[in-house]
């Protein structure tokens, strides 16, 4: 009797030290793009505890509040700039459509006469319908986002220095619904506007919206691949006009909080309301490739944004220099950006 001998191929073991191979850097790599708040979360908290160390000032309860209320409308605006950002698009006529918004509440409630009640919807309705006009002329006449909200920035600024005739329509003047938004509730010596209160309402059902409906896993798949998207059913133009929609009124929200944070509606404000927006979402780690972040990171950025603000103010430094550490801020965030996409699967 003979035995044969039978040759298996060798199987090779499973290597469980991949993992453990890695370099620390690509280990922060994947970490990062696994949670993506987390990088603009460590520079918040690093940032206050740098500032708190820099002036006493800084973390007491009236300027935190004021960094609260500074903070507020632009965080506000960099909610609807989220939501297009997150479909690869951005919006350059955020601060126009902001700041008409508030001329026309002004002036409805104000040379027309009408309650404040009925200006305010007046003006919540024109706003919106001035995100759905970037949103109609992104998806019907196929313009990229870039050149439609350049154009849109252009002819609002221009309307509303027409409507306004260059003057500031001041809060005493108007009904008191429309500066309710700055009005402060006292929690010990912290100060909460109303308009901060609907910033955290708005913040809270963004994110319901964006993780826990059909809607928002179609905003995040038109931004990731809107060719694939749309293979999959997904009615890209559709959510797209949706998106410029809502965040049109996202925008004429934020109109009615600057009118309560300035206490008057000034036509020579807002200049500033797109880079702001854009860096708020920037921060908080949103990919200007669409498809990647959210509305967590955007508070986030928005308070990095006011916190450096407010403690290089304290710090003594120059507004120059303000704007250009913030701007290095963006740099780093979007460089930081690139090299997580970069992520090995």
């Amino acid at each position: 009797m003979t035995t044969r001998s039978v040759t298996r191929n060798p199987v090779p073991a499973p290597d469980f030290d991949t993992d453990k191979n890695d370099s620390w850097g690509t280990r922060l790599q994947h970490l990062m793009h696994a949670n993506p708040t987390l990088g603009p979360f460590t520079v918040l908290i690093a940032a206050i505890i740098v500032f708190s160390a820099m002036s006493p000032r800084f973390f007491t309860a009236p300027n935190l509040s004021l960094v609260l209320a500074q903070v507020t409308v632009i965080a506000v605006l960099a909610l609807g700039q989220t939501l297009v950002i997150l479909t690869a698009g951005i919006d350059l006529s955020v601060g126009a459509i902001a700041v008409f918004s508030s001329i026309l509440m002004a002036h409805f409630a104000t040379d027309a006469g009408l309650p404040g009640a009925l200006a305010l919807v007046i003006g919540l309705v024109l706003g919106t319908a001035m995100g759905a006009l970037n949103g109609i002329l992104v998806t019907r006449i196929k313009l990229p986002p870039f050149i439609v909200t350049l154009g849109t920035l252009t002819i609002f600024f221009s309307l509303n220095s027409v409507v306004s005739k260059s003057e500031t329509v001041r809060g005493s003047d108007m009904p008191a619904l429309m500066t309710w938004t700055g009005t402060t509730i006292p929690l010990g010596g912290f100060r909460l506007t109303y308009g901060s209160l609907i910033m955290l309402l708005l913040f809270a059902a963004l994110l319901y919206a964006l993780r826990m409906t059909a809607w928002g896993k179609h905003v995040y798949a038109t931004g990731d691949d809107v060719d694939a998207a749309r293979l999959a059913g997904i009615r890209t133009n559709r959510v797209l006009l949706s998106v410029y929609t809502v965040a049109g009124a996202l925008y004429a929200v934020g109109a009615w909080i600057l009118i309560g944070r300035l206490a008057s509606a000034s036509p020579n404000v807002g200049t500033d309301y797109n880079l702001d927006s854009i860096t708020a979402v920037v921060l908080g780690g949103a990919s200007l490739f669409g498809g990647r972040g959210g509305v967590i990171g955007t508070l986030i950025g928005a308070l990095i944004v006011g916190v450096f603000r407010n403690g290089l103010q304290l710090a003594g430094v120059e507004v120059v220099w303000q704007g250009f550490a913030i701007g290095l801020l963006v740099l780093v965030a979007v460089s930081l950006d690139q090299w997580i996409r970069k992520v090995k699967s």
